[in-house]
């Protein structure tokens, strides 16, 4: 482990904060900025997070690359990506374990009316109104580690939870679509959930073709990534009615353009891009593994396919 070279590109507080982790778990690694080395080529070991465009170019010589966080799209879409040297990503319990309590507090606000009793404190005005968890019936899109996370603990509360999958999944006590059963999946449910990793096939999918094919209304909670979402779309089907309010946590452009009326539009909530964040501590001793394993020429862990983008 000691003889291999290693940096990290990535925005400045991840890399103060990444930096900060290795040290304190892995000391014996010497972690770069990889922005800053005369010699990228050395590098064998590139860790990466919202790196800039082409930045890969100079690193010729990489046997590992990793993507801090559980998303990739990142990392695929640089032209200058050796497609022959593995990706691996973080898998935390811990980041599974924060997204679906996220989900979870986005459910039960829309579901106890939440923002409508915020504004009637303001008003004063007392009025009872909620709508039963079996009014609710909920639908995760995306059934990985993630989304099945989430859909468990939705039903483990009582609600009615369905999910999407490309490929047939089987979990207990969640109604399972997969494969063309997509719209059937979007009218089962009135609160959608997305968990979808960023592809070119779920590029834009929550757009008016999808929420014409909703329950009308629904709710729609988006946490997967901010281009799976079409976000004049989602202000036409809040406008038709299609859907009943949003709550995103992200965005197709980050920072959230202070001109963007999702800011002040009464059936949208916004969080900045929150719901789950990346343990650094956990995450490095997952890395520490996998360059243990490279070197070993044992199977790597959490290992990116390139033809399904995740």
């Amino acid at each position: 482990m000691n003889d291999l070279n290693w940096a990290i590109i990535a925005p400045e507080a991840e890399v103060v904060k990444w930096s900060k982790a290795f040290k304190e778990t892995a000391p014996q690694i010497d972690l770069q900025n990889g922005l800053s080395l005369s010699d990228p080529e050395k590098v064998d070991v590139l860790l990466l997070w919202n790196h800039p465009r082409g930045a890969l170019q100079p690193f010729t010589n990489v046997k590992l690359y990793y993507s801090l966080g559980a998303g990739v799209d990142h990392l695929l879409k640089d032209e200058g990506l050796n497609s022959k040297v593995p990706i691996c990503r973080i898998v935390d319990p811990l980041l599974s374990f924060s997204m679906s309590n996220y989900i979870t507090f986005a459910v039960l606000y829309h579901q106890r009316k939440w923002d409508k009793y915020s504004s009637h404190k303001h008003q004063k005005i007392w009025d009872h109104d909620s709508a039963s968890e079996e009014e609710i019936k909920i639908g995760v899109l995306g059934l990985g580690t993630l989304g099945q996370d989430a859909a468990k603990k939705l039903a483990h509360l009582g609600f009615e939870v369905s999910g999407y999958s490309p490929s047939p999944k089987q979990i207990e006590g969640i109604t399972t679509y997969s494969g063309n059963q997509l719209d059937a999946f979007l009218k089962s449910c009135n609160v959608l959930v997305c968990t979808v990793p960023y592809t070119p096939q779920t590029h834009q999918l929550l757009s008016m073709s999808l929420f014409e094919k909703l329950h009308h209304p629904s709710f729609l909670i988006n946490v997967a990534r901010g281009k799976v979402q079409n976000e004049n779309d989602i202000l036409k089907a809040l406008e038709l009615g299609y859907l009943s309010g949003a709550f995103l946590d992200v965005f197709e452009t980050e920072p959230l353009p202070k001109e963007s009326p999702l800011w002040t539009h009464p059936l949208v909530q916004i969080t900045p891009h929150i719901a789950s964040i990346t343990n650094p501590n956990a995450g490095v001793k997952q890395i520490v593994e996998n360059s243990i394993r490279l070197q070993k020429s044992e199977n790597l862990l959490h290992l990116v396919n390139l033809n399904k983008g995740y």
